[in-house]
């Protein structure tokens, strides 16, 4: 049995536009980190045994830094963009889904979600007034924030897109870093509805991470 992780914000009703990151100052920033700004694209593909792949494509992904109410060095705003499309080979059912991973004083472009580890939520991400998502993390604490997922339609195509979505980092002094996680699942045979698995082809995951990028 197979699922993901429901932990953590969901979708909205009838729309998929809840985003999550985090900043850092330039001091912070690790080997292929980006300044806010446009981010760069991203694919990956993985196959099966018997031929079935999954296809993942991050693209038009960019960070960009708003003023926050608070107004204080441990309080950042920014508002995130950025378009996740999965495609599977005929007859593979499956899930998309859209996370960010958030560190602060931690370069988290070194992070591997798949090797494991300890990554927690320092507090609950909670959801404005505006509609922005606010987190608050000390520092050295790493959180990986569930933001949206979609299942694959009956072509095996799944697409989230972020617009504009703005989010607020709280009591993190010094630097923070982020980076989009898309995460896919998949098989023939597969249950979108309580991620079990038929047994009936090969399972396919594949995580594609997005650009490491900082907001001063």
């Amino acid at each position: 049995m197979s699922k993901f992780s429901k932990r953590g914000l969901r979708r909205a009703a009838g729309a998929v536009a809840i985003a999550s990151a985090a900043v850092m100052g330039v001091a912070g920033m690790g080997a292929g980190d980006a300044a806010a700004g446009k981010l760069a694209n991203g694919y990956k593909k993985v196959t099966g045994i018997d031929g079935e792949s999954i296809q993942t494509w991050r693209t038009n992904e960019s960070a960009y830094p708003i003023p926050t109410v608070a107004n204080n060095a441990a309080s950042r705003g920014f508002v995130l963009s950025g378009t996740y499309t999965a495609k599977a080979t005929k007859g593979v059912g499956g899930k998309l889904a859209v996370k960010y991973l958030v560190g602060c004083q931690v370069d988290v472009g070194g992070i591997d979600l798949s090797a494991g580890g300890s990554i927690g939520l320092s507090a609950t991400p909670s959801l404005g007034l505006d509609g922005g998502i606010s987190l608050g993390l000390a520092p050295g604490q790493v959180a990986l924030v569930d933001i949206t997922d979609k299942d694959f339609s009956d072509s095996g195509v799944a697409a989230i897109q972020l617009s504009q979505v703005s989010f607020n980092l709280n009591n993190c002094g010094g630097f923070a870093s982020a980076r989009s996680v898309a995460k896919v699942i998949g098989a023939k045979g597969y249950n979108t509805d309580d991620g079990t698995l038929s047994g009936e082809g090969t399972l396919l995951q594949s995580t594609l991470y997005g650009q490491p990028f900082s907001i001063n």
